[in-house]
C-alpha cells in the first residue's frame, strides 16, 4: 500500500519498543493512530518470538476491529499474518504460537489452555469508541451467582486479566488509564499531530482528524 510506514522507519520503531520494554514490562500506546501503532507493536511481538519462543496472545476489542486491522494495518506482513490468524486464532510461527481472542470472554477458550508459564506477551488493542463492555452485562442475564459475579467484573478486565500474570504486555488504547502501564508515544507521531496543513493554512489540533482522514480512523 502506498501509504504503509517506511522500512527504516518501522524498523527504527520496532527498536524503540524493545529499549522500553527493557525500562518497564507494560506500555501503553494512546497516540491517535490505530493501524500504525498496531503494525510497530505486533513487528515488535513478532520479533520477540524468535528471540523468546513460547505463546503470544493477540486480543482485540471485537473481530470487526480485528478485519480492519488485517486491512488497514501499515505494513504488509502485519496484514498477511492477522488475516491468517482470524481463523482458526491460533498460528504457529517459527518455534512460537500466536493466539487471537476478543475483550468478550466466551472467546477466551483458546488463551486459558495455555499453561501460563509458556506466554511470553500479549499485544491489547481496544478501538477508540466510547461504548460500554456490554459483553459482560450479557453474561448476568441468569441470576445464577456465577454470571453475578461476572458481571462485575471491572471495565478494564480486558486487559488487567492478562498484565496480572503476562510478563510482557503492550496495550494501544487512546482513553484508558491503566495502572502499572507506562504510556509511551512516538515522537515521529506526536510530531505529525502537532501540526496539521492543508494548502499552507495550519489546522486547529482540536480538530477531530479521525473523521477526515478514513487512512487512520478508529
Amino acid at each position: 500500500m502506498k501509504r504503509d510506514l517506511p522500512k527504516q522507519r518501522l524498523y527504527d520503531s520496532v527498536k524503540i519498543l524493545i529499549d522500553e520494554q527493557e525500562k518497564k514490562d507494560h506500555l501503553q500506546l494512546s497516540q491517535q493512530k490505530l493501524f500504525t501503532l498496531y503494525s510497530i507493536a505486533f513487528q515488535y511481538l513478532l520479533f520477540s518470538s524468535t528471540k523468546r519462543p513460547g505463546a503470544y496472545i493477540i486480543r482485540i476489542e471485537d473481530s470487526s476491529l480485528a478485519e480492519k486491522l488485517a486491512k488497514k494495518s501499515k505494513d504488509q506482513s502485519s496484514r498477511n499474518f492477522l488475516q491468517s490468524l482470524l481463523l482458526p486464532r491460533k498460528l504457529k510461527f517459527q518455534k512460537s504460537v500466536f493466539y487471537l481472542d476478543f475483550f468478550h470472554l466466551g472467546t477466551w477458550n483458546l488463551t486459558n489452555e495455555i499453561p501460563q508459564d509458556k506466554i511470553k506477551a500479549a499485544l491489547i488493542v481496544k478501538n477508540s469508541s466510547p461504548k460500554l463492555m456490554d459483553e459482560y452485562s450479557i453474561m448476568a442475564e441468569s441470576s445464577n451467582d456465577e454470571d453475578q459475579a461476572l458481571n462485575q467484573l471491572p471495565k478494564d478486565y480486558y486487559y488487567t486479566s492478562l498484565q496480572s500474570f503476562v510478563p510482557k504486555t503492550i496495550l494501544i488504547s487512546i482513553e484508558d488509564e491503566i495502572k502499572g502501564a507506562m504510556k509511551y508515544s512516538f515522537p515521529f507521531i506526536a510530531e505529525k499531530e502537532k501540526k496539521k496543513t492543508i494548502s499552507g493554512v495550519t489546522i486547529s489540533d482540536s480538530i477531530n482528524w479521525d473523521k477526515l482522514d478514513d487512512s487512520e480512523k478508529k
